[in-house]
């Protein structure tokens, strides 16, 4: 029995050992379960990432998975793709390895040079990729073709390179083409940065004129030192530009440059004082100073200023003709010189009048002296608006200057009916033809006239002879001799006809003998109206003042015993008569004129001697017998320096506001004297 609970108690104790072995490794698969949930739980995440991974994978993976033979054939199709797309990979990378020096720092102001070499750098780089990405992405495409044909990759990453390629094809053109990720703008940035210092390096360098008015010479101004550009800014200015026209980038530069380099010429101009230009202008400022101030101010515009500008647009336009032409058509009309033509323009267009012949050869001269500088200046296409308003306005100013020139004779003819001066005096129409005539045919103005009408006949397909000329002038002068002729008959008093004919005979005489009308009247011609005055001066003299000493006659004067009485009532009888026709003339005469100082002063004493001598005597003789009377005043009104005083003050000229002839035009209208042919004579010049 003992032996029964031993055996019993020893299977208990197996089985417990059992049992607790048991539990043990329960505990550990517990453990070993948990430890696995908890591996589990944490590589949730990454199996999920593995399987998004896993299409990409196996797409790459797959090629390798190709027969052997296929991928021996692929092989060399890959090496050919790659080659041209790693070149364009590698000049892509130092396209973007020339931001720093392109973009930093002053860039073109520092140092223009070195950074042009940098550009060029980077315009070959980007040539390169234009020429050749083209290429690199034509063989990449190729080899994604080969790759779907033989099923050598997956559809999908097929799918994502062909999307790839595709942009990379829409941008691969030229450089301007490329999308903006390749370059990142670098090369726009960097011909900004160019366009800018072009346009500060000119502005810095583009200074009006100084501008010093000369001593004794008026309202003109002559440039100090009128030059170009300094050559090292037009090496500059050239070298930016070559690079922006190799990048079709020249339009701003040229538009700075023209409204620079107007502005320039333009503030130069304004500083002689041209505001005249753009002003209106009545008649007597366009036909007066104006027009000698307007060909000075355009001769040193076009000689000084835009001679200058032409040489700085051939200079920094050395390689581009055209730019050249088309900048300094521009200047030019910027700075003014469509101004100074206007101006010619509105002078032709003014009305018709003599002194504006003057002006208008004035202008002509002006431009013909300008001609060759003008056909060098403005000769290209780009000037054809500045030819064809030249070529006008000297169309305009010769048609003009000839029609004037042909109407004068008719100008004069139509003045002989108008009523003569009143006064006796030269016809301001005599004083101003004889003057007018004596100036066309001056140095001056004769060969300009000559020039202009040879001109208008050639465009008739007409001869001209300078003979032509000269004959005109005469003919004016023959046509006054007329004039005159019929005036003298227009007084009621003779004697003052008289004088009036004895003041332009020896106006003809005195105021023609020794100049160049005058030569060509010759002196035959002028001895006649010396002849002519002369005899009118004795005429005159003859019925007017030579009566006067007829009246003191000493008939009847011999004092008897007893006569004394008698005597002196025929003193006072002739004294009376005397001194009421003497103040009777005096008074008319009073109001007339002889123009000419040495005519005046001749005649008056002329008349002096006639009466002076024949007064005084016969008051020292008879005077005593009315000197004593009572109403001795009322005879003895006179002594012989006071009459002689008297006589010297006649004739003398009166102040007049105008002339007392008017002008008839062609067109019927009738102009005053001071608008006609008989304006002041100062104003011919």
């Amino acid at each position: 029995m003992d032996q029964s609970q031993s055996q019993t108690d020893s299977d208990d104790d197996k089985a417990m050992a059992s049992l607790l072995a048991a539990r043990r490794c329960l505990t550990s698969c517990l453990d070993r379960s948990r430890s696995l949930a908890s591996a589990l739980s944490r590589a949730g995440p990454h199996l999920e990432e593995i399987k998004h991974r896993l299409p990409s994978l196996e797409a790459s993976v797959r090629p390798i998975r190709a027969p052997r033979e296929a991928l021996m054939e692929v092989g060399g199709h890959i090496d050919r793709a790659v080659g041209p797309a790693a070149a364009v990979l590698k000049v892509f990378d130092a396209v973007h390895g020339l931001e720093r020096p392109l973009l930093s720092g002053d860039g073109p102001a520092e140092d223009l040079k070195g950074f042009l070499d940098v550009l060029t750098r980077l315009e070959e780089a980007l040539k390169f990729l234009s020429d050749n990405s083209g290429l690199a992405v034509q063989w990449l495409d190729d080899i994604v073709e080969y790759l779907a044909d033989h099923s050598l990759a997956d559809p999908r990453f097929i799918s994502q390179l062909t999307d790839t390629l595709s942009s990379l094809k829409s941008g691969s053109g030229t450089n301007q083409n490329l999308p903006e990720p390749l370059d990142g703008g670098l090369l726009s940035a960097t011909l900004d940065r160019l366009e800018l210092e072009f346009c500060q390096l000119l502005s810095a360098h583009s200074n009006p004129i100084p501008l010093q008015p000369p001593e004794n010479s008026g309202d003109t101004a002559i440039a100090i030192a009128p030059s170009p550009l300094p050559v090292p800014v037009v090496r500059k200015l050239s070298l930016i530009l070559d690079r922006l026209a190799a990048n079709n980038r020249l339009d701003k530069c040229v538009s700075a440059f023209v409204d620079i380099r107007g502005s320039n010429v333009r503030k130069s101009l304004e500083a002689l004082g041209i505001d005249y230009l753009g002003s209106p202008l009545d008649a007597a400022q366009m036909l007066g100073p104006h027009v000698q101030r307007w060909g000075r101010h355009l001769e040193f515009a076009v000689k000084h200023l835009l001679e200058s500008e032409h040489r700085v647009c051939t200079e920094v336009f050395d390689r581009r003709p055209a730019d050249s032409a088309y900048c300094f058509a521009e200047v030019a009309a910027q700075a003014g010189i469509l101004d100074f033509i206007k101006f010619g323009r509105t002078v032709a267009d003014a009305k018709k009048d003599p002194i504006k012949l003057l002006r208008l050869l004035e202008i002509f001269d002006s431009l013909n002296k300008l001609r060759l500088d003008f056909n060098r200046l403005f000769g290209s296409k780009a000037c054809a608006d500045i030819q064809n308003r030249t070529r006008d306005l000297i169309k305009r100013v010769v048609e003009g200057a000839c029609e004037i020139f042909g109407e004068l004779l008719v100008q004069v003819e139509l003045q002989r009916n108008v009523t003569p001066p009143p006064d006796g005096g030269v016809p301001r129409l005599v004083s101003f033809i004889t003057e007018y005539c004596n100036r066309l045919l001056s140095d001056e103005y004769r060969p300009v006239l000559t020039q202009v009408l040879i001109i208008q006949r050639s465009w008739k397909q007409e001869r001209f002879h300078e003979r032509l000329l000269i004959e005109a002038m005469l003919n004016l002068v023959k046509a006054l001799e007329l004039n005159f002729e019929t005036w003298s008959k227009g007084y009621e008093d003779p004697n003052l006809a008289c004088l009036f004919m004895m003041n332009t005979h020896w106006h003809f005489f005195k105021h023609l003998k020794g100049t160049r009308l005058g030569d060509h009247l010759g002196d035959t011609w002028l001895r006649e109206h010396e002849q002519y005055k002369d005899y009118h001066v004795a005429v005159f003299l003859r019925e007017t003042w030579g009566k006067l000493p007829g009246l003191l006659s000493r008939e009847g004067l011999m004092i008897f015993s007893g006569g004394r009485a008698t005597a002196r009532d025929l003193v006072k009888k002739r004294l009376k008569s005397f001194n009421e026709m003497f103040n009777e003339m005096y008074q008319t005469q009073s109001n007339w004129v002889i123009s000419d100082k040495e005519l005046r002063d001749k005649m008056c004493s002329l008349v002096v001697q006639a009466i002076v001598p024949v007064y005084r005597s016969y008051m020292q003789n008879y005077g005593p017998l009315v000197e004593q009377d009572a109403s001795a005043s009322k005879y003895a009104k006179f002594t012989a320096q006071g009459l002689e005083k008297m006589l010297g003050s006649l004739f003398q000229n009166k102040p007049k506001k105008a002339a007392s002839f008017n002008v008839r035009h062609s067109n019927g209208k009738v102009n005053h004297a001071g608008t006609g042919l008989y304006r002041s004579t100062s104003t011919v010049k």
